[in-house]
Parts: C-alpha cells; structure tokens; sequence
C-alpha cells in the first residue's frame, strides 16, 4: 500500500510533472533527505554544504554509489519491504538498495514505461533475462515481470532458454501484427540471434547491456549492428537503470538516452568532483526524485556525454570501478578481455 509521501495523490503528481517542476522538487528533496538521512547529512556536512542555502542544482551534494555497498543508504527509519541487489563476479561486493515501498517502484516504472512506449496493454511482453531470473532480488526482474502481468497478454512472460519456443512465438505475433517488446539482457539477445534470423516489423528489441562474462565484450555499435541484421529491426532500444536508482531512462536507437521528467542525468569533472554541468563530458551525476526514502542525488561511475537537450549517453565506466549489472557496454572498443 502507498503511505505518507508516497500516497497516490502525491505520486501521480511527481510522476506527471512537467520537467520545469525538477529544480524546486530537487532542492526540496535534498534539504528533506539531509534532514532525515544521517549518511547523507554527515556526507553533505563534510562538503561544507548546507542544503538550506542551495538555489539551484550546482551544490547539491551527490553520493557515491559505492555508499550503497557498504552502508544502509536510507532516509528515515523504516524496514524494508524488499532489497535490490546489483548483479556482479563471484567475491564482489555488491551494492544493496533498501526498498521501503515496492508500490513507488511499481508506479515509477509504470509511468515511465507509459510516457515512453503508451499503454502497457497494448503489449505482448517477453523478458529475456536468464542470469537475472536466477536471483531473487533484481530490479529489472521486478520490473519486467510486473510489464509481463499488466499487459495482460497470453504469450506475455519469461522465456529463460527456450530460444525454440521464443522464435515461433515472435513469428506468430508478427504475423498478427501484434506489438511486442523483447527485452533481454546483451548476451541473451546475442545467443538467440544467432541461431534464429527474423524480420520483426512489430517488435521493439531492447537491450538491458551485461555480458557477465560469458562472451568478448562488444561496443554498442557491434551489437546494435549485429541485432539489426539478424532480427530485421531498424534499430535497438535500450534500459538504463541501476539498482541503486527506482528510475529509467530509454534510448529508441544509437545509445542516445532520455529521462523522464523526474529524473535528469548530469556530468561532474574528473579533476574536481564537485564541479558539476548541465551539459558536455565526464562522469554522469544522476538525480532520481523517485528515490525518496534512499537518496535521490547520486555520483555513479559512468562516464559519458550530456547533450543540451537533456539526452545522454554512456561511454564506459570508471577505471577501476566495479564492473557489472546493466551497465557493461561500452561505446568505444573495449581495451580487452570481457568483463
């Protein structure tokens, strides 16, 4: 059930605003979650940042993602109703996100889902997410297999390895002229587009990134070129989340990525991590207003290019940085190996 700030007045207010509304719903979250955030106000302390004072996004303070692996990164006092664990190797730490409501979560991707794609029931939904599926506490499994419900429609679900039974089913929605969303982790894609060529006029293909180590990592340019000539689409769709976030942001092609209103994706300088833009090259800083109850302002480890209009894409990760989850692809070849 929807408590406190998260009643479904509210909600359905943050999750239909206008990106104008962005500025003041920052500030404010950020002088609520210094106030009831010890982590996040001790963090902001020893910045010498006083949220009460801030006029605008330059300021405010962004936390490190890598917080989440060590710490209970958590704005009040609650028990969680469930954890998310990000995906890594065997021996990684992983981070955890402590999820007070799974019904923010649900209504976040729901509307992000809608304001992109439309009407969720319009969809056959099939997820291709085998490594995922073995853990019991992704957030993209939460995510696609509640898209998987609230389509509604029969051959909607999750297909694990059955790639024989996944391309008669894509052949039979095709010819029905059904709209369909394939949505798999890289590897997985890359495994059934080998051994099956289809020409999809209906399906949009989308891609989570993660190799996992199981193949030679490709740049998103190899992958999205292979997908296209074997599965017959114009171009391939992308997710961008993270455990540490409830929000998403899309990519329709070219690993160009739009946020909702929302959220707003930043970039913050090497050589002074605090020196934050609105616009051009460098580590992407993220403001998620969704993540009320965790910490919506974070410093990930990916770098990348914000454009003016708000778009962004990624280009790889931090050296040294952890490697895993939904993240893996890299824009330019990779120096070498797999992750």
């Amino acid at each position: 059930m929807l408590t406190n700030y998260t009643d479904i007045a509210v909600t359905d207010a943050l999750f239909n605003a206008d990106r104008r509304e962005l500025l003041p719903r920052a500030l404010e979250l950020c002088a609520f979650q210094y106030a009831h955030n010890p982590l996040y106000r001790q963090y902001a302390d020893a910045l010498g940042v006083d949220p009460g004072r801030l006029t605008g996004i330059a300021g405010i303070p962004f936390l490190p993602i890598s917080f989440f692996k060590t710490q209970a990164v958590k704005t009040t006092d609650y028990v969680p109703e469930a954890v998310f664990a990000s995906s890594g190797t065997t021996g990684m730490v992983t981070s955890r996100h402590e999820i007070k409501d799974l019904a923010l979560y649900r209504a976040d991707f729901r509307a992000g889902f809608r304001r992109f794609y439309g009407n969720i029931t319009d969809w056959c939904v099939i997820g291709l997410l085998p490594s995922y599926l073995e853990r019991s506490n992704s957030s993209l499994v939460v995510m696609v297999d509640d898209l998987i419900r609230e389509s509604g429609h029969p051959d909607s679900g999750f297909y694990l390895y059955d790639h024989a039974t996944l391309y008669a089913v894509l052949q039979r929605l095709e010819a029905q002229g059904q709209r369909t969303l394939l949505i798999g982790v890289t590897f997985a894609l890359l495994d059934f587009a080998e051994q099956y060529s289809l020409s999809l006029r209906h399906t949009v293909v989308m891609e989570t990134g993660g190799m996992k180590g199981r193949r030679r990592e490709l740049t998103r340019p190899e992958l999205h070129a292979f997908l296209c000539a074997r599965l017959g689409v114009d171009t391939v769709h992308a997710e961008y989340g993270m455990t540490e976030l409830l929000s998403q942001a899309y990519s329709f092609g070219n690993g160009l990525f739009t946020c909702p209103p929302w959220m707003r994706v930043l970039v913050r300088m090497e050589d002074d991590p605090l020196e934050v833009r609105d616009q051009g090259e460098g580590i992407l800083n993220i403001i998620d207003l969704a993540n009320r109850w965790s910490c919506g302002f974070l410093a990930t480890e990916d770098v990348g290019r914000v454009y003016p209009d708000g778009r962004f894409e990624v280009s790889g990760r931090v050296d040294n940085s952890d490697m895993r989850g939904c993240s893996l692809l890299v824009a330019e070849p990779p120096v070498g190996g797999s992750s």
